[in-house]
């Protein structure tokens, strides 16, 4: 875990970005974006609509073009080190009318270390079905994922990202539209990816469970705001910075305590 450590090498750093600027249309959607997130933690991506969280995300992946900027992780630019990476996008994002079963889904998680051409072998799919157990899906690896709850979906995606053995994942909103035993289980899954060492960041849209949920976080609105530990970064003052001034409900949640 971060807390541990000293001050860290450049090459240290789980994700390093340096001066990354993302533009549609000549409209800049991220500013000059300067990122370090030491490995081991687990951090959330906060912002407005808008801001660019997603953006963030998929130009650090590779997924959309930057206009300028370096993208390293553990050190070395992000196409040397694919295979250590996991992605779970967001829900909408996916077909999920494509004919394939949850199994078949999970197992595309292990192309990276099989190769495209390879078959899964035995050892492979038992990764699968214990992936599949973790997230409480193990029941419905036959299942076609059409049929699957969006809850369902999210932890079918869970647990593709978790048989590729990542160092670094990222996840796109993964709380979005789940019930409240599926966010139970994702935050549990997500905590014990940290405490085996992995670096986790989660585009996150409710504030009011950041404190409880992550130990770091990374607030922007086009530009970063902030971002470090939770205790130092997620204040008042920077929440104002992040949404304009309309944080006031947040305040008044956590005076009144989560139910």
């Amino acid at each position: 875990m971060h807390g541990g450590y000293g001050p860290l090498d450049e090459s240290e750093f789980a994700i390093r970005v340096e001066d990354l600027t993302v533009a549609y249309r000549d409209k800049p959607v991220l500013w000059d974006i300067d990122l370090r997130v030491p490995p081991g933690v687990l951090m959330a991506i906060v912002g407005p609509n808008g801001a660019g969280k997603t953006t963030l995300i998929k130009a650090i992946l590779g997924l959309v073009d930057h206009a300028a900027g370096h993208i390293y992780i553990h050190g070395r630019p992000y196409e040397e080190q694919r295979r250590i990476i996991g992605y779970v996008p967001q829900r909408g994002s996916v077909d999920w009318d494509f004919p394939t079963t949850v199994l078949d889904v999970v197992l595309m998680g292990r192309y990276g270390a099989l190769g495209w051409i390879k078959r899964p072998s035995r050892k492979d799919r038992q990764i699968a079905l214990d992936a599949l157990e973790k997230v409480g899906m193990r029941q419905f690896s036959g299942r076609q994922i059409s049929q699957l709850s969006g809850g369902q979906q999210q932890r079918v995606f869970l647990a593709r990202a978790l048989v590729q053995d990542a160092s670094v994942y990222f996840m796109d909103e993964p709380f979005q539209g789940v019930d409240a035993t599926t966010e139970r289980a994702i935050i549990t899954l997500l905590r014990d990816l940290r405490a085996n060492g992995r670096t986790v960041v989660v585009v996150h849209h409710d504030l009011q469970t950041v404190r409880e949920y992550f130990d770091w976080v990374t607030l922007i609105n086009v530009r970063r705001i902030a971002s470090g530990p939770v205790s130092d970064v997620f204040t008042d003052d920077n929440l104002r910075l992040a949404y304009g001034g309309r944080v006031s409900f947040l305040q008044r949640a956590e005076s009144s305590g989560r139910s």
